[in-house]
């Protein structure tokens, strides 16, 4: 056969296999669950593919917590305005997240906790492990409590470490209390 038309033959046969596979997203990646609510930095709502809605906690870190109430809104107290400035920013990051791999999500889960929630390690589609990237942006904090559950610990302690170094976010904020030190806190007053 001549060398041009083998040349052509498999460049045509690679461009049509890589064609294929690009149409073939839903049969290599494991199903994804839509994402119908972001509720704070550490917890979202979402319906799986039998449309069966339920809450994920994500695991292995704490996010600082957002206001719930008027009274919290309203509060005037340092401590609380500082927890819950650093909660919505990251509720606001997950949500840009959660837009940015089209509202779809993978779940490791892990258990489920006392609330009913569905404990789990999320990745975006694309592979993107969310709590890392909150992590190393120093929008939460791992979770030590619940750490040896998480089988990607080793990843998210390594991602904290790095944020701590470069102090950013909470780690950049003298005042910042961890936020089950703010919930015991709270409690209490």
């Amino acid at each position: 056969m001549n060398q041009h038309i083998v040349k052509f033959l498999t460049k045509t046969g690679i461009v049509l296999i890589v064609i294929s596979l690009i149409g073939c997203d839903n049969f290599f990646s494991s199903p994804s669950n839509i994402v119908e609510r972001v509720s704070d930095g550490d917890t979202i709502s979402v319906r799986d593919t039998d449309n069966q809605k339920f809450t994920v906690r994500f695991a292995c870190v704490d996010a600082p917590e957002i206001p719930h109430t008027n009274k919290e809104k309203n509060s005037r107290r340092v401590r609380d305005k500082n927890q819950f400035s650093w909660g919505l920013k990251a509720q606001k990051r997950l949500t840009e997240l959660v837009k940015q791999g089209g509202d779809r999500v993978n779940l490791d889960i892990i258990e489920n906790d006392q609330y009913g929630r569905k404990v789990a390690e999320v990745r975006l589609k694309d592979g993107t492990f969310i709590q890392q990237v909150l992590l190393k942006e120093g929008l939460v904090k791992v979770y030590r409590t619940y750490l040896n559950k998480c089988p990607s610990k080793d990843i998210l302690q390594q991602a904290e470490t790095q944020a701590k170094q470069q102090k950013v976010g909470v780690w950049s904020d003298k005042k910042f209390v961890d936020p089950w030190e703010y919930r015991k806190l709270s409690k209490v007053n």
